[in-house]
């Protein structure tokens, strides 16, 4: 059956042609309706068409584009295969490194450990005088501090050497590296920097409580990071991404969605698993289950060799349903679109993402729609 043609975007005749030749150089087909004619410069409203079928890769392009720029940025054209691990030492350290040393084997890549630590004896503002005294003893407590945690990262990587010799680990390069500083600061910093191919994280620290406490380092890095985040609670009871067999997909029928699933399928290329497109609502619209039932119809032309289900979950307590869901389905793994969010969002209205680290034993993998 021929592709349809589907409007991606409508701009003035100027930027239609930018997109259009930014599009072309990826080799997809584009198609320029409401062009004036007799003078194409002045048209208004130029519609941006292409094939139904290249639209995930054409709006993961458009959601990069810049117009204010001279011209569009150029990607290298290696994508980056580090999965990058905060690590703190915890019983959570070793199970971050088993996940990603399983994807790095997938997408042939390697993985780098990052411990941010910080120096309390430089915390706050130096004092205005003549002399900064600094004594033998903060000194002699730095050193130790710094010997402690270069012990802790020998005994990780001995434990991580010794199941790779033994078969329970694939055989992966990785690196180790220090940061001082606040530990969500430093790892959007290393991120940003060396644009990881993803983050795995553990989502709760060593020495946290039980309990909502917003602004932890996960939940921060969630909100911030530009790259996947997969963050895992102390009870997952896998250790490799082969083992995922049933992922919920949260869906509220935006573009977003349709970059972000593009990009987790591609994350997750290779891997068997079924797909659950998951819309949560407070209202009793019937239109939701029409919307639910065209993206489903969607996501199977587009990924035909993907098995996929849809549902809608309605109540007061949202929480709770989902988790219900992911209980009676055997949910492995809740993907998310995240969303660019200011401070005061994130302290008076958490997102689900936050929700779901605090109030769920299931791992969430957020993407950047």
């Amino acid at each position: 059956m021929e592709d349809k043609l589907v409007t991606v975007a409508i701009h003035t005749y100027e930027r239609a042609i930018i997109l259009k030749g930014l599009l072309e150089s990826e080799g997809i087909e584009v198609y320029l309706h409401n062009v004036n004619l007799i003078q194409p410069v002045i048209s208004a409203g130029v519609r941006v068409r292409i094939k139904e079928s290249d639209l995930p890769a054409a709006l993961k392009l458009i959601e990069d584009f810049q117009f204010n720029e001279n011209e569009p940025e150029k990607k290298e054209d290696s994508v980056r295969k580090t999965i990058l691990v905060p690590v703190d030492f915890s019983k959570f350290s070793l199970k971050a490194a088993r996940l990603a040393f399983s994807m790095a084997d997938k997408i042939g890549g390697n993985v780098t450990f990052l411990h941010n630590y910080y120096n309390p004896f430089y915390s706050g503002g130096m004092p205005i005088s003549d002399s900064f005294a600094f004594d033998e003893t903060n000194k002699q407590e730095m050193k130790e501090q710094i010997k402690k945690m270069h012990d802790e990262m020998d005994k990780l990587t001995e434990t991580v050497n010794e199941e790779v010799n033994k078969g329970q680990m694939p055989d992966i390069h990785f690196i180790c590296k220090f940061r001082e500083g606040v530990p969500e600061e430093q790892i959007l910093t290393y991120s940003k920097k060396h644009q990881p191919f993803m983050l795995v994280m553990g989502t709760k620290g060593k020495g946290s409580k039980d309990q909502n406490i917003l602004g932890t380092v996960t939940a921060d890095v969630i909100d911030r990071s530009k790259v996947p985040v997969f963050a895992f609670p102390e009870n997952t009871p896998f250790d490799s991404f082969d083992q995922i067999k049933n992922i919920g997909f949260i869906t509220n029928f935006d573009q977003r969605d349709l970059v972000a699933f593009d990009t987790m399928a591609k994350v997750l290329k290779g891997l068997s698993y079924k797909v659950y497109l998951i819309h949560l609502t407070d209202s009793q619209d019937e239109w939701d289950e029409v919307q639910l039932s065209g993206i489903k119809e969607y996501f199977k032309n587009h990924y035909p060799e993907m098995e996929s289900s849809y549902c809608v979950i309605r109540g007061d307590n949202l929480i709770d349903g989902l988790n219900d869901f992911i209980t009676n389905r055997n949910i492995d793994v809740i993907t998310l679109t995240a969303q660019k969010r200011n401070i005061f969002s994130r302290l008076f209205n958490p997102s689900l993402a936050h929700k779901m680290l605090f109030h769920s034993d299931t791992p969430i993998f957020v993407l950047r729609g």
